[in-house]
């Protein structure tokens, strides 16, 4: 392994000089992005509408054009699908990749052009690991390969030349034939439609690999590593993969999976790598193992711009990334090579360090509870749980928040719907823990709790083993990059989950 590790690392310092080049001139690097982005596409029916041509800075920019939702460019959307060209990039684009962000029926579809595969997706691959053998030089990973566990896709109806499906399935289908000697399963398999048969196929094929990554959402890789252990009557992964060495993990957070994941793999050489990679772009990577932050790639086809939230409501107008600041939360939009122009992704984050900028997810725009005034966000929940957890002794599988309306001589309250991997021995104790670590972390959660008087006790509803596993399977959304949704202001989830 030397030889190789010398080699990659010998090939990686190209990439290093370029990414710290954006670490000490973030600005520059996205007004160049950004200027590029416009000047390829000035003559699509977008550019020629706000006269991309005449654009001379980041100002203007921000004048002429609006920002815009989903809902906002979907017919220009449906229009790229039947086929046109020209509309919001240049050329025809083939691939979109479906995404809903949680269990929701409705579904978008994201433009994936050639120059947003190569310049920011695959890119992002490989800025993953470039960042990791700078971390760690003697790497084993190269000697073995690498299992990703994707998505499927299928032909949109209208038109045989237009695919769509999960992104993680059009990265591995657009994948060169030699990526086969690196990766596994094979293509085929990795493809498939069926989930469970896909489970099966997965584990069969590639319990006799050397694999020494993986990669993927945590949920859906801990169904899959269970399918495994079962099948082979394993008591650990390391018995199959002695040098398995990383997971590059995205999606969700994986604070509620980790402690299940170290179980199953119990190796101190084991290293988690958090990235952040939706369908409208890979935007981040963990570059720093002793840290939960991530660095913004700033120099891979997409321009960033924020606007600030308080109190879960947009104030103020878009900014650059030249005038952020830290611990700010912030509604993420972007512009894209793919031809989404000043779209808000739905995704708030917000900024720990500058130069470099380093950031952290704190949640969605639209998934927040806020049916009290307690303005609870994501982040609030995912730490709060975090220490319920370490201080039970207890492990949580999925969980779902929604509200309990006020009703007469009755409180309003937050029911959890929690499936344990390990329950707590006392569940009024870890029921105070994730009540007083909600008030320790939000403010208006605790006014609302102040003695019981707006808000009660959090309800805690434990469900059986394989609730929201089954939940998912009725509604066809098992594997790729399908969600279990973690907060929502109404009740639609939870009732449908409560009758499982």
């Amino acid at each position: 392994m030397p030889i190789i590790n010398s080699i990659i690392n010998w090939l990686n310092i190209k990439r290093l000089s370029q990414i710290e080049l954006f670490k000490k001139y973030p600005f520059e690097v996205q007004k160049e992005t950004l200027m590029r982005n416009l000047m390829l596409a000035k003559d699509t029916v977008w550019g020629k509408k706000y006269k991309f041509n005449e654009i001379k800075d980041i100002n203007e920019y921000q004048q002429r054009l609006p920002v815009v939702q989903y809902e906002d460019i979907k017919p220009l959307i449906d229009r790229l699908m039947a086929g046109e060209k020209d509309l919001l990039w240049p050329d025809v684009v083939r691939w979109f990749a479906k995404s809903s962000g949680t269990t929701a029926d409705k579904s978008k579809f994201i433009p994936v052009s050639r120059e947003s595969l190569e310049d920011n997706h695959y890119r992002g691959g490989r800025d993953t690991l470039v960042i990791y053998t700078k971390n760690y030089p003697d790497t084993g990973i190269f000697s073995g390969k690498g299992l990703t566990l994707g998505g499927s896709h299928q032909a949109v109806p209208f038109n045989n030349q237009t695919l769509y499906g999960d992104l993680s399935a059009i990265l591995i289908e657009q994948l060169p034939l030699w990526a086969d000697l690196i990766r596994t399963p094979r293509q085929k398999i990795a493809l498939m439609n069926d989930w469970e048969k896909k489970l099966d196929e997965i584990t069969r094929t590639t319990i006799t690999e050397n694999v020494t990554n993986i990669a993927g959402v945590p949920s859906w890789n801990l169904v899959l590593i269970k399918h495994i252990l079962a099948y082979t009557g394993k008591r650990n992964l390391l018995e199959i993969w002695p040098n398995l060495e990383l997971f590059t993990h995205g999606g969700v957070s994986f604070g509620p999976y980790r402690e299940q994941f170290e179980k199953l793999i119990p190796s101190k050489k084991m290293h988690y790598m958090e990235t952040y990679n939706a369908s409208e772009g890979f935007f981040a990577i963990q570059d720093d193992p002793l840290t939960n932050d991530m660095l913004l790639l700033l120099d891979s086809g997409i321009f960033y711009e924020f606007i600030p939230i308080t109190n879960e409501r947009e104030t103020g107008p878009c900014i650059s990334i030249g005038e952020v600041k830290t611990n700010v939360n912030y509604a993420m939009v972007i512009s894209t090579n793919a031809g989404l122009w000043r779209y808000k992704i739905g995704d708030t984050v917000m900024f720990t360090s500058l130069y470099p900028h380093k950031i952290r997810i704190t949640g969605r725009t639209k998934h927040y509870i806020n049916v009290f005034g307690e303005e609870l966000i994501i982040d609030n929940v995912e730490n709060a749980l975090s220490k319920a957890c370490k201080l039970s002794n207890s492990v949580v599988s999925e969980y779902t928040v929604a509200p309990v309306y006020i009703e007469t001589n009755k409180k309003g309250c937050h029911e959890w719907i929690i499936e344990f991997q390990n329950p707590p021995e006392n569940i009024e104790y870890f029921t105070n823990v994730l009540d007083h670590a909600l008030m320790s972390l939000n403010s208006d959660y605790e006014a609302k709790r102040f003695k019981n008087i707006t808000l009660g006790p959090p309800l805690l509803t434990i469900v059986k083993s394989g609730t929201f596993y089954n939940w998912l399977k009725d509604k066809g959304k098992l594997g790729g990059q399908n969600k279990i949704p973690r907060l929502s202001n109404d009740r639609r989830y939870a009732d449908e989950l409560l009758k499982k």
